[in-house]
């Protein structure tokens, strides 16, 4: 029953739309040209396979991405660096069995080499009691509420802010700076143009 997790690939994007759009009301729906920019443009898109099914997926964004989302934003005028995790999706059949702690373990491990926070939101619309415990059993915390708009300009979800600081950075930081060993288990962002520090290689 182990669960592994690694880089989407593009033949998955399909599989990848129909579980987010099946996740009700807590995950915002996409359509396939936001997600092939999610695919093209995020720091990190993971899945997570569990006997070797497709279970879940986590999208996320370094700080000084081109990101449109007004929630990324509002963590952007607040903190000058941080992860923001976009949307995680786990299977309904899959809940509570440990795939969306694997990736929030996943997630972490990759920013805390190199962010100081990570963030994401928690909708509170529908019963969010269940997802507000997650996040705090793991560490995140609410630092404000967010109201979103729809693309007409109307109100549109109640989101909780929550963050997390990542306690290994600043060492990270204070020893490496800006060029991560290159070693096999630190794999290099998605998008090298935005997220940094990057590996160093030695030459």
């Amino acid at each position: 029953m182990s669960i592994s997790i690694r880089d989407v690939r593009e033949h998955e994007l399909d599989s990848v739309l129909a579980l987010n759009n099946a996740a009700g009301p807590a995950i915002l729906p996409l359509d396939a040209a936001r997600l092939r920019r999610f695919y093209e443009e995020a720091d990190y898109f993971r899945v997570a396979e569990r006997d070797g099914m497709f279970v879940g997926f986590l999208v996320g964004f370094a700080s000084g991405a081109d990101h449109d989302s007004s929630n990324f934003r509002w963590f952007g005028e607040r903190y000058p660096d941080f992860f923001y995790i976009d949307r995680i999706v786990v299977a309904s059949r899959r809940r509570g069995g440990g795939v969306g702690r694997a990736l929030y373990a996943d997630v972490q491990s990759h920013a805390e080499l190199r962010h100081p926070v990570l963030a994401c939101e928690v909708f509170l619309d529908a019963d969010s009691d269940p997802a507000l415990l997650f996040h705090g059993s793991i560490g995140f915390h609410e630092v404000g509420q967010h109201v979103m708009t729809t693309p007409d300009g109307a109100p549109g979800h109640r989101a909780s802010m929550q963050v997390k600081q990542l306690c290994s950075y600043q060492w990270v930081h204070d020893t490496y700076g800006d060029a991560l060993p290159d070693v096999p288990w630190i794999p290099a962002p998605r998008n090298l143009s935005a997220a940094l520090p990057q590996r160093a290689t030695g030459t």
